[in-house]
């Protein structure tokens, strides 16, 4: 059978795209070289919890259509994302707000909180910024930055602060509130029963291949289909003939305990560079589970490689400078197209990515 779609990946863009395609009464025909569909949203189920097996994967939107399209596939909970970081043997609330400041100053008022910041800038004296380090201190004082900043940066890009470009950090939200919602979205939850069925009712009634490599599978069927939807790495498609982008991965450790409650929050960010793990995740809490024991992950961050699954994009000026050659590349095919945070080298929030692939179809499918 001939389609007049391929889409390469069953995550969150391929499966928006292929729902809108068929829609309009397109077909598609929907392959991933993993062996289950939702790419990294995929949770698995372990004894009722749902681990998100790739990442913790919190909604949160401000765009309204977003939100009203998402909820066509599934409920959502009024999960709020409040994580907390421990730092050596303190702990403090994030983002930073004035429960975070009291904690570290004994301060009370927003005007204390705001001067004790600008006392350490000041100290300081940082005017012109020539990497991450300083960026950083110029923006937050020293006591934030070593606490909160400097080893949890570290540990997510392997490399000194010294050594990291201003540019990563452009500014720093400080919340002058005792409020510890760390998205100022105004749509936020968990969809009940995990993120996998919201993706298996977008791709319901529309054929998927696992554990199906595109590059060989299209060598066998060159003719499968009219165009190609290609969500995979972009400079994997043209063999890195320009050269390999760069990427950030995570390895993690996932176990089950036998306790109702290991950390007490769903999230909690490990800042002390001692400690080799960015944070640990306890599923149960995403949905306010009751069950008897409980599943933690534990995140690793570190350089990627060939082989394994690329997370961010290093979003420096020579990588950037290579993707827009690979771009360049790609406008010039008539028969695929790219997208997805891999086809457009882009780290996307969830919201940003069903945007992105409604776009994409009301261009494409018109």
């Amino acid at each position: 059978m001939k389609y007049d779609y391929l889409i390469v990946g069953a995550g969150l863009y391929g499966a928006v795209f292929a729902h809108e395609a068929k829609k309009v009464g397109k077909t598609c025909l929907v392959i991933d070289k993993r062996g289950h569909i939702a790419g990294n949203i995929y949770c698995e189920d372990m004894d009722g919890i749902h681990v998100h097996k790739y990442g913790a994967h919190i909604f949160h939107t401000s765009n309204k259509k977003v939100w009203e399209y998402v909820n066509q596939f599934a409920e959502f909970n009024h999960y709020v994302n409040s994580p907390v970081a421990v730092y050596k043997d303190e702990l403090y609330n994030l983002p930073f707000n004035m429960n975070t400041f009291s904690k570290m100053w004994g301060v009370k008022t927003p005007a204390e909180a705001q001067a004790k910041i600008e006392e350490q800038r000041a100290e300081l004296n940082i005017t012109e910024p020539k990497n991450l380090e300083e960026q950083a201190l110029s923006l937050a004082g020293r006591d934030v930055y070593e606490k909160l900043i400097k080893g949890y940066t570290e540990k997510q890009w392997g490399r000194p602060c010294t050594e990291l470009p201003a540019f990563i950090i452009k500014r720093l939200p400080f919340r002058f509130m005792y409020d510890n919602n760390y998205f100022n979205d105004r749509y936020q939850g968990i969809p009940v029963g995990g993120y996998t069925p919201v993706v298996e009712k977008m791709l319901d009634g529309i054929p998927v291949k696992l554990n199906t490599d595109y590059f060989t599978f299209i060598k066998e069927n060159p003719e499968i289909a009219d165009k190609t939807l290609f969500t995979g790495m972009i400079d994997e498609f043209y063999g890195y003939k320009l050269g390999a982008l760069e990427y950030r991965t995570v390895r993690f450790e996932t176990e089950k305990l036998d306790m109702e409650n290991y950390q007490g929050n769903a999230v909690v960010n490990y800042t002390d560079r001692e400690v080799p793990y960015t944070r640990i995740i306890e599923h149960k809490h995403f949905e306010f589970g009751k069950q008897p024991a409980t599943v933690i992950s534990r995140e690793y961050s570190s350089e990627w490689k060939p082989g394994i699954e690329p997370y961010y994009p290093i979003n420096d000026e020579k990588n950037n400078e290579l993707f827009a050659r690979y771009r360049a590349l790609a406008e010039k095919e008539e028969k695929v197209i790219f997208g997805g945070r891999l086809g457009n080298y882009r780290y996307y929030d969830m919201d940003k990515v069903i945007e992105a692939a409604l776009e994409m179809a009301e261009k494409e499918l018109a």
